[in-house]
């Protein structure tokens, strides 16, 4: 079997990992992309033409086009949870498995939640900047997360994670997710406007779809107290940049903290991340060795699952795969 592993060279290093690369090779016949820039569809259709399967990072798009430009394929693999940018009901007419790497980031991402809530409370971040700058911060006031309210907008792995560490802090936890029901013992499930209104600390998790487009648009932010503060750990695409810019530099609420946004690969925008109370990371939620590598050795026991004739964990379209 031939695989294309997608990854530039930095992203490889960073994403997947030397010994994922090692397993993957003793399974299969491995082609690597070399260059710099993320591979577009043409491109993707002259580095996979005799492939059977491809491995992709989170940048390389799977588009309607390639599936019937690529009549060997079988299998496209996506070493990430987001499928957005694969046209999974084209990859099913053609044939084609398509399958996500499980979400082996919870813990990584739910500890950088927590070092947010620490730094929008106790302003590490603003005095570490004012030291560097030659300047005395200024001396304030902070939050302390035992008797806080922590808002959890999502309930799915990290949201359950994070209620658990919030929890034992001595935090109330609020939980808005229409699709679950919160055991009692685990928070309190509120509607959304509760939660934005009555949170100290607004924590988005949410998937990002059609429904949740722009979810923190003007009128939530509005809801949230002037003293509140907004973490973004899902996807930008929740939040309506214009409305939070706003927000943050009016003093309607009092800071914010995003590892993701609008800008190219999720990274939060440089706009809002240069504002003076935001604290933002560069898309680094999941970027540690444990969960880089448990969902790099998913995809290489998803490729020991093809070969073996089996549908892999992970599959979402196992019924339309005839390509094997």
């Amino acid at each position: 079997m031939k695989v294309l592993l997608t990854h530039t060279p930095q992203s490889r290093d960073q994403y997947y990992g030397s010994r994922a690369l090692g397993e993957l090779r003793a399974l299969a016949d491995v082609v690597l992309h070399d260059r710099d820039d993320p591979l577009d569809s043409d491109a993707l259709v002259a580095a996979a033409g005799d492939v059977d399967v491809i491995v992709s990072d989170r940048l390389t798009p799977g588009p309607a086009a390639i599936f019937e430009r690529l009549p060997r394929l079988q299998a496209f693999l996506r070493c990430a949870v987001d499928l957005r940018t694969i046209d999974v009901e084209a990859a099913s007419r053609a044939g084609v498995l398509v399958t996500r790497a499980a979400p082996g980031f919870v813990e990584s991402v739910t500890e950088l939640a927590l070092g947010f809530m620490v730094d929008l409370s106790r302003g590490i971040s603003r005095a570490t900047l004012d030291y560097r700058a030659g300047r005395m911060p200024e001396v304030r006031m902070g939050r302390q997360l035992s008797g806080s309210r922590l808002g959890i907008i999502g309930y799915g792995a990290i949201g359950r994670a994070l209620a658990a560490v919030a929890a034992p802090l001595g935090m109330e936890v609020l939980v808005c997710d229409p699709h679950v029901t919160v055991p009692a013992s685990q928070g309190r499930q509120v509607g959304f406007e509760v939660l934005m209104a009555e949170s100290d600390i607004v924590v988005c998790l949410a998937v990002a779809t059609a429904e949740t487009e722009n979810l923190i648009d003007a009128v939530a932010l509005g809801r949230m107290r002037r003293d509140a503060v907004f973490i973004n750990l899902s996807r930008g695409n929740l939040v309506d940049e214009a409305a939070l810019a706003a927000a943050l530099a009016e003093g309607r609420i009092a800071g914010a903290a995003l590892d993701v946004g609008r800008a190219p690969d999720q990274m939060p925008s440089p706009g809002l991340a240069r504002l003076p109370n935001v604290v933002a990371t560069p898309h680094i939620g999941g970027l540690t060795p444990p969960a880089v590598e448990a969902q790099a050795f998913d995809t290489v026991a998803q490729v020991r699952a093809i070969l073996a004739g089996e549908v892999p964990k992970g599959a979402v379209n196992a019924g339309d795969w005839s390509r094997r």
